[in-house]
């Protein structure tokens, strides 16, 4: 069992982890201390992708207004690649922006050693109450959600306002982490190999913020840290309505809130999960189609991207939805589409809905924006199971994408829930 274990990441006895992880057409390397990392993709591989890009061919097109982005997506979206989108200033705007790392963790998981490696973000903030936070980004992000908050979060122009030191690891398959080579590696050891991250960055005791599948790896990591992770704040909460729920919903019984919520659920699962459906099942079958062409793997993110956007106040940028896509097609998609088999796996879905998940007992808070999942889900549905959900937000504009929507929302959120000292836990950072 043993040797399985170590074989996670495809590398056989811990004594070889001297053999090198890679990513496809980066330049990452992994050692076992953090070193700094400035991404560089291979030229010969961004030409590649645009001349794919300029002969890509689009599909018939019959007017159908819900089958996913429409044609002019599509059309304006290649014409901008081709001839106006430029790698070498979207990577050096990055590189420029946030302060990267790559390091190969080693957690001991049921008594056996897993070598991981991971690339993250690692900004410190100047103040010494400065509390350590662990962001958790989903799909289809990656550590870039952080770019519109990190800064606020370091460096508040408020000194009455708390500071972070913030840390936003890429899930293992994700951007600039490598992909995991045997199944098994799902959001449970992603938060074994989170935890030891922040231990080996001399974080032994954190926050953690997330959302999407990131909320799911924050509160496994909760669940199984409680001593490390101390408080949680989460804009993507899910507990599925239970049977009785349903029932007073059909008897007219049911609140307001408790009506809202059943809909929305009841919605994504009838028409809005079927990129769902297609990662849980067969996550290969579909990075056949996606995974040589730059423009099929963009139009499958882009899709999500811009249906749980709040359009009121987001516009996502041309410039913008191609380099999201970028870091699932630098290193090929696969790996992140499948997360979702071992989410299915690990206990926190089912295959058409969602599973009751571990009981969090560190302080919660959740936020809620109106174009996303969790939107007037209950606070006493919340706190089902023993999670201890003590504050519950809502906004009426945001959706999904909430470090990116409503950035300034989530950040003054994140401020007094861990402002509140005493109610999030976060007293134990008082020195």
């Amino acid at each position: 069992m043993l040797l399985l274990a170590l074989l996670t990441f495809g590398l056989g006895p811990l004594c070889s982890t001297a053999q090198k992880f890679s990513v496809p057409n980066v330049n990452a390397t992994f050692e076992k201390s953090p070193k700094p990392f400035k991404f560089h993709v291979d030229r010969d591989f961004i030409e590649d992708t645009r001349q794919r890009v300029l002969h890509a061919r689009a599909p018939d097109f019959i007017g159908a207004k819900t089958d996913g982005p429409g044609p002019q997506n599509f059309t304006m979206i290649r014409n901008f690649w081709v001839n106006n989108y430029t790698w070498d200033d979207v990577e050096a705007s990055i590189n420029d922006k946030l302060q990267q790392f790559t390091i190969l963790v080693e957690p001991v998981i049921d008594n056996a050693t897993y070598p991981v490696p991971l690339h993250f973000v690692h900004h410190r903030s100047p103040r010494a109450d400065a509390i350590p936070l662990l962001f958790f980004h989903g799909w289809p992000g990656s550590f870039l959600e952080v770019s519109d908050i990190i800064d606020e979060l370091t460096h508040p122009h408020n000194e009455t306002a708390p500071a972070f030191h913030v840390v936003a690891p890429s899930i293992p398959g994700f951007a600039f982490s490598p992909a995991p080579q045997d199944p098994g590696f799902g959001p449970v050891k992603t938060a074994h190999a989170y935890n030891e991250l922040m231990r080996q960055l001399g974080y032994h005791r954190y926050a953690g913020q997330g959302g999407d599948i990131g909320a799911f790896i924050l509160r496994h990591t909760a669940a199984l840290f409680p001593k490390n992770l101390v408080s949680v704040h989460s804009n993507f909460w899910i507990q599925p309505p239970e049977t009785n729920d349903i029932r007073r919903l059909a008897e007219g019984l049911a609140t307001p809130d408790e009506a809202a919520y059943i809909q929305i659920i009841e919605s994504y699962m009838n028409i809005g999960s079927g990129y769902r459906l297609m990662h849980q099942t067969e996550p290969l079958t579909l990075a056949y189609s996606v995974v040589d062409s730059p423009m099929g793997n963009l139009m499958w993110v882009y899709a999500l991207m811009q249906e749980n956007i709040d359009h009121t106040i987001t516009k996502w940028r041309t410039d913008e939805i191609i380099t999201w896509s970028m870091m699932y097609y630098i290193q090929g998609i696969y790996s992140s589409m499948r997360f979702y088999k071992e989410m299915v796996n690990d206990g926190d879905l089912y295959v058409l809905d969602f599973a009751i998940m571990p009981p969090v007992e560190v302080p919660v808070a959740i936020t809620q924006f109106p174009h996303d999942l969790g939107y007037r889900m209950p606070l006493e549905w919340a706190r089902r199971g023993g999670n201890n959900v003590l504050k519950r937000t809502l906004h009426d504009q945001g959706g999904h994408f909430a470090a990116r929507e409503a950035p300034d929302a989530l950040v003054n959120d994140m401020r007094e829930w861990f402002g509140d000292r005493e109610l999030s836990g976060t007293k134990v950072f008082v020195h």
